[in-house]
This record gives structure tokens, C-alpha cells and sequence, in this order.
């Protein structure tokens, strides 16, 4: 029988963090297979419901640092649907004073009246899908808006959230290096404190999978990709924001509180459809499904789908590889005192041959990832959850 959520943080530190899934968008873009549907607002009351009840296996309030509303696009929630979800979250997961509470917004639901909505609901964080300011690419990408409505949509949330960030997508099918360079611009005219960049991926699942399998798609030529990853640190850094992690840029004091909480290593809940909690020794997954995840709380059974109870080992790599998609690195010097001697070792083999192959170097206490080893880490990181 899987635990309730309360039973699994009795003993050691206590979650700091909170994801909230919301499965919800007005369509799917091509390169999705995350857990959501399209247009399908005859479920929000359903969902909202169902979150209450999921919520409630708590048994008490439990106060976070940080609170992240992801999907899916929560913006899409109407005001008095959101505002129900945010009074329960508010109950069940009370945010520290100086918290971060951030929300993912699509460019077209960012109207003046929602974002004083969302700021007088605690809401200081606004994450802009936003993916690119050229019209080409956002109609390759499947996108909804075009470029002057993420355009104004940017502008009206600086004005009125205290910390707004960007996402992007490069190397889409048919994009030039001047494209890319482009929204690298916008970037920094816009005067945004915060953007993430990722490389455009082919997961299964998606509609872009099927059609890279007929040859509909083509992907992007690998050495423009890596050109365009480079010229993001470069442009970007010389604009004035830091590249603290792999994918992630800021201004100083403005980095995402709450993704540094996974990075750290810290505990974090997570519930809605197939959101995964962090707890310690124990890593517990929702069902992935929406309507099965709604049917199941309706029921009055579980949402948790899978609870993996995690070894001593496989906590100290996990947390091991999170912090080394920072680009201060890690501190392994201090850590080894503390780790047990064949993950120790395992470790220190595998960090020895990236550094001699030049994709790590060693910064004072901190081993780090190399400009070489920016453009391979995920293929590095298997060397360090390989256990023998």
C-alpha cells in the first residue's frame, strides 16, 4: 500500500518547495507530450475539486519557500476557478514571508485585468511561455500568438509582477542563426531579468515525433544548435545576465528560487496529474492521466501512482548530478566526507575522466562543468547514476 504524502516527511528535513500542475491549455503544440488536454474547460471545477481532496492528505498545513503553478498553461484558469485553487493552495501550502510564487503564462492570457488578478493572489513570479518573437518559427512551433502580442504581453507584466522570465526555444525546424539571434535581442531591449533557453527536443508522444518518423520534420543541423546554445551564453552574458545554469540566465538576485530548490537538492511536494514529489529518501509519482487522476480522487483512492523508496547511494548521485547543472558547480571537496565510500568512489572515477577529457574542471572547492562540457553534459551524466 502506497503511504499518504504526510507519512513520508515524519523524519529528516521537511519539502521547502511546492509544483502545482495544472493540465490544461487551449491547444497542444507540436513539440508537447506533457500531461495535459486541449480545451477542456468543462474540467476545471473537476480538477479543483480533485486538488482539494489530494490536498488534504497533508493532514496539516505544510509552509514552503517556494510555490510554482506549472502545466500546461494555469493561466488559462478563469479568475473565480483560479482563485478558488490559489485559497486552497494558500491553506494547505502557506508561502514564508519574502516567498516566490510563480505562475507559467501563455502570451494571450496575459491581459492587464488578469495579471492584477494574479498579483493580488500572492501571485510574484510570472513565467512567460513565450518560445520566440518570430512569426516563421512560432507557426512551426504551433504556437497561438505571434510576435507583437509576446511582445506587449511582456511589457504589461513587467509593469505590473516584480519578477517576470522568459522561455525560449531554439533550433526549430527551419530556423537561421540571424532568427535566433534575433530573439536574443529582443531579450535585452525587452529588459527581461530572467530567460531559459532549450534546444528544441523530439520526445515521443508528441506530434513532432511521428512527423520526424515520416520525414515530415527535420531536425536542426548539430553544429547550428551548438552554435546557437554558445551564441545564447555569449549574447546573453554580455548583456548583462548571469548563466547560472545550463539552461537558465539572470540578473543578479533574480534566479528562480524554486528550481534552485530541485538543483540543491532540497525535498519539494508536487501534486496534479503526474506530478513527481522529492521526499527525501522517497521520490513519488501522480497518476499521468488527468482523467484518470480525477476518477481516482473522485473514488476516494490515491493520486500516487508509484513511491520509490531511494538508497543512501542513489540520494547522494541524484543530488550530485542536479547540482551540477549549476554552473557554480558543486562542492565536492566538502561532500566527500560525507558520502559513502563506493559512491565516493564511483564519483571520483567518473569526474576524474570528464576532467581529463576536459568537460569538468575543478574552481577552488567546486568541480564544475567546462564551456566543453556545456554542449554534452546530459550525455555525462549516466556515468554518475551507473552504479556497479
Amino acid at each position: 500500500m502506497i503511504p499518504s504524502p504526510a507519512r513520508l516527511v515524519e523524519n529528516g528535513p521537511k519539502p521547502i518547495a511546492a509544483y502545482i500542475h495544472v493540465p490544461f491549455c487551449s491547444q497542444r503544440c507540436g513539440y508537447c507530450n506533457f500531461s495535459l488536454l486541449a480545451n477542456r474547460p468543462d474540467l476545471y471545477e473537476r480538477y479543483v475539486d480533485a486538488m482539494e481532496r489530494e490536498l488534504s492528505r497533508l493532514e496539516v498545513p505544510r509552509p514552503v519557500k517556494t510555490i510554482f503553478y506549472g502545466g500546461g498553461t494555469p493561466s488559462i484558469l478563469p479568475e473565480q476557478i483560479a482563485a478558488r485553487l490559489f485559497e486552497l493552495i494558500r491553506y494547505w501550502l502557506p508561502l514564508d514571508n519574502g516567498g516566490e510564487c510563480s505562475l507559467e503564462a501563455n502570451p494571450r492570457d496575459i491581459s492587464e485585468k488578469m495579471l492584477r488578478f494574479w498579483k493580488s493572489q500572492g501571485i510574484n513570479r510570472l513565467s512567460i511561455g513565450g518560445q520566440s518573437f518570430q512569426e516563421t518559427k512560432l507557426k512551426v512551433l504551433e504556437r497561438d500568438h505571434n510576435p507583437n502580442e509576446l511582445i506587449d504581453s511582456v511589457e504589461r507584466a513587467i509593469a505590473h509582477i516584480p519578477r517576470v522570465s522568459l522561455d525560449l526555444i531554439f533550433a526549430a525546424p527551419g530556423e537561421t542563426l540571424k532568427d535566433w539571434l534575433s530573439d536574443l535581442d529582443h531579450v535585452l531591449k525587452l529588459g527581461l531579468e530572467h530567460v531559459s533557453t532549450y534546444g528544441l527536443t523530439f520526445e515521443k508522444g508528441s506530434s513532432f515525433w511521428g512527423r520526424l518518423q515520416r520525414k515530415e520534420l527535420k531536425r536542426a543541423d548539430e553544429d547550428l544548435e551548438l552554435e546557437m546554445y554558445t551564441q545564447a551564453i555569449d549574447v546573453l552574458t554580455q548583456g548583462g545576465l548571469e548563466h547560472y545554469e545550463v539552461s537558465n540566465f539572470a540578473r543578479p538576485g533574480q534566479a528562480c528560487q524554486h528550481n534552485q530548490a530541485y538543483w540543491n537538492g532540497d525535498r519539494w511536494w508536487a501534486f496534479g496529474p503526474s506530478a513527481a514529489s522529492y521526499l527525501g529518501k522517497h521520490r513519488s509519482v501522480n497518476h499521468h492521466g488527468t482523467l484518470n487522476y480525477l476518477r481516482r480522487l473522485e473514488a476516494g483512492e490515491t493520486a500516487l501512482i508509484e513511491c520509490e523508496e531511494l538508497s543512501i547511494d542513489q540520494q547522494w548521485r541524484e543530488r550530485f548530478v542536479f547540482g551540477m547543472r549549476q554552473m557554480r558547480g558543486v562542492p565536492w571537496s566538502q561532500w566527500r566526507s560525507s558520502v559513502p565510500e563506493k559512491t565516493r568512489s564511483d564519483i571520483d572515477t567518473a569526474l576524474q575522466e570528464h576532467i581529463d577529457m576536459g568537460y569538468l574542471e575543478v574552481h577552488g572547492e567546486y568541480v564544475r562543468l567546462s564551456r566543453a562540457g556545456l554542449v554534452v553534459s546530459d550525455g555525462l551524466w549516466s556515468s554518475y547514476f551507473d552504479a556497479s
